[in-house]
């Protein structure tokens, strides 16, 4: 394991789009230094990618192993259930906003305070299940600001496959996409049991047709970060060689 451990830090940001503060989580590596440039990964579901995801310990490994380029990771987390479907859903009446939240007022809040590389191959979105959704309609939107994106089980409907088949500009986007096979009867937090499995192997078919640069993995498992941590090591290492 890891001696080398990096800095967690905390960030505020005031979102004109969203008319509220938002706090982040920002992990930069043990070797920072403002002499160097780095990726950026920005996660939805910030706290969780934190915390369950144990993402910052990862990046410490992999980083020390010299499996990843260097990385800095921004956690954005959600005040709780409502705000995370209002943001995240692609019915929620704030997901236009977070979207252009993240590119808009994001990305160049980032780039002001961190030596970020300001190409969209070093900027990338992760996120699971409703936040990996989001993730992926905000890349397709702006396909000149982020070019990587990390997909644990993504909530997928009618309008994520429509962002996909009207989706023109994607030929240097790169997709980490993996579903659990026990996803066919996910509980949702507002008690509805939905099959996350079909829909995504829909997507990734549609995906493939179009000629996404992509992974795609079913794993065994379920709609949990019992299975999404264990993962995040090869999604790192796979998007941020």
């Amino acid at each position: 394991m890891s001696n080398k451990t990096g800095t967690i830090e905390d960030a505020v940001i005031y979102s004109k789009e969203l008319e509220e503060e938002i706090e982040l989580l920002v992990y930069l590596p043990a070797n920072f230094s403002p002499l160097y440039k780095y990726a950026l990964l920005i996660a939805q579901d910030g706290k969780d990618y934190f915390q369950l995801g144990r993402i910052p310990r990862v990046a410490d490994q992999l980083l020390e192993e010299e499996e990843i380029e260097d990385l800095i990771i921004v956690g954005v987390p959600y005040r709780n259930v409502e705000d995370r479907w209002e943001k995240y859903h692609p019915d929620g009446s704030k997901q236009g906003a977070y979207i252009r939240f993240l590119a808009h007022e994001l990305v160049p809040f980032l780039e002001e305070r961190y030596p970020l590389h300001n190409v969209s191959h070093g900027r990338g979105l992760a996120g699971d299940s409703l936040a990996a959704t989001v993730s992926l309609i905000a890349a397709l939107q702006y396909p000149h600001t982020f070019g990587k994106v990390i997909m644990h089980s993504p909530h997928v409907d009618d309008k994520v496959m429509n962002a996909v088949e009207q989706a023109e500009e994607y030929k240097h986007l790169s997709l980490y996409h993996v579903i659990g096979l026990e996803e066919t009867e996910v509980v949702r937090t507002n008690g509805q049991v939905d099959d996350f499995l079909s829909p995504n192997r829909a997507l990734h078919d549609l995906l493939y047709q179009k000629g996404f640069d992509m992974f795609y993995e079913e794993f065994e498992g379920g709609h949990s970060w019992k299975y999404w941590q264990p993962d995040l090591k090869r999604a790192l290492s796979m998007i941020f060689e």
